[in-house]
This record gives structure tokens, sequence and C-alpha cells, in this order.
């Protein structure tokens, strides 16, 4: 059997030919390789690439998780601490409502009890006056005494405050009231009314 001819001739320079080696293929010029060594090759590749994308994908997949932990975590904690300090608070409002309620009902006996010993007053024993010449006003002051009216000779018209509490300390309104009577600021009039109106 005869070979091929593997020489050719070169249509643009003529004179000139050149002969075709036949050589086996071989990537970057490496000695060949047979096609079984190629696909371990290719296999071994393509998992050393799975195995990259997994980590990756695995990494990335855990970080998602952790964050979406740590958010749940943070409104579960968020949801409990609101709970807790909900009910503390209706525990301190029971509480405080308890106390007011005591401390409002011990202040309306006060104000009571104060309110019915200045009605009162003039009829205990120690009272310096006659208790036919007091009148009860209340407010601003509690009494007016008429020394002597009723005995038919009126020498004087004392205001008087009765205090009950701990301290006799006069509110801005009976401070006043005695301020002008101190200073001589009283005087009397006669309002007449027609019937007319």
């Amino acid at each position: 059997m005869r070979s091929p001819d593997t020489s050719f001739y070169h249509p643009i320079a003529p004179g000139y030919s050149f002969t075709l080696h036949r050589e086996p293929f071989s990537l970057l010029r490496l000695p060949l390789v047979d096609m079984s060594e190629w696909v371990l090759l290719i296999v071994i590749i393509g998992l050393v690439f799975l195995a990259w994308k997994y980590f990756q994908l695995r990494t990335t997949l855990d970080r998602r998780a952790t964050a979406l932990f740590e958010q749940w975590r943070s409104q579960k904690m968020e949801d409990e601490v609101a709970a807790r300090a909900d009910l503390l608070h209706r525990e301190w409002t029971l509480q405080e409502e308890t106390r007011i309620r005591r401390d409002a009902i011990g202040k309306s006996e006060s104000v009571i009890r104060g309110k019915v010993t200045e009605h009162l007053t003039p009829y205990f024993p120690g009272f310096p006056y006659n208790p036919r010449d007091a009148r009860f006003l209340g407010t601003p002051v509690d009494l007016m005494v008429f020394e002597g009216l009723s005995s038919g000779s009126l020498e004087r018209i004392t205001f008087l405050e009765v205090k009950t509490g701990k301290t006799g300390a006069l509110s801005m309104r009976e401070k006043q009231v005695r301020e002008c009577v101190e200073r001589g600021l009283v005087r009397y009039e006669v309002l007449h009314i027609r019937d007319e109106v």
C-alpha cells in the first residue's frame, strides 16, 4: 500500500511546496493523553467547580439563616420586653390606683372633717366669742364674729379663719382678706333692690 502524498502545491508562491505532518493533537503542546484521561480531567474540574459552588452557596445560606434568626430573635425579644413592660405598667397602675384612692378618701375625710369643724367651732368649749355672735361664711373666711351683737351693743367685727390641719398656713385669698382688714380697707354699703327686677 502506498502512503498518501502529503506534499501540496502552494498557489501563491509557485515553486514552493509544503508537507503536512500528521502529528497527534496536543493541548498546549503537551504530550497527547488518551480520551479517558481527558474525561477524567473534565470530571475532576467539574467536581472542583461544584464543590466551590456548594461552599459558596452554603456560606450565603448560612449568612441568610443567621440574619433571619437574629431578626426573629430581636423581634421576639422586643415582643417579650413589650409584654413585660405592659404587665408591669398594669400592676403599677393597679397599685397606684389603690394608693391614690386611699389618699383621695383620706383627703376627702380631712376636708369634710375641716368643714364640719368650721361650722361647729362656735359651739366648741374654748371658743373665745359668744356663739350667737358668729356667722359662718365658709369662703374666703370661715366666720365673721359680730362681738356683742347678741347682747345689743356691737363692739367690733372680727374676721375669723379656722384651721384644723397640721399647718395653719393661709391660702392666697385668705392672706389678701387679712391684709385688707389690717390696712382698714373695709366698708359698709347698702344695696337696695327694687321689686321691679
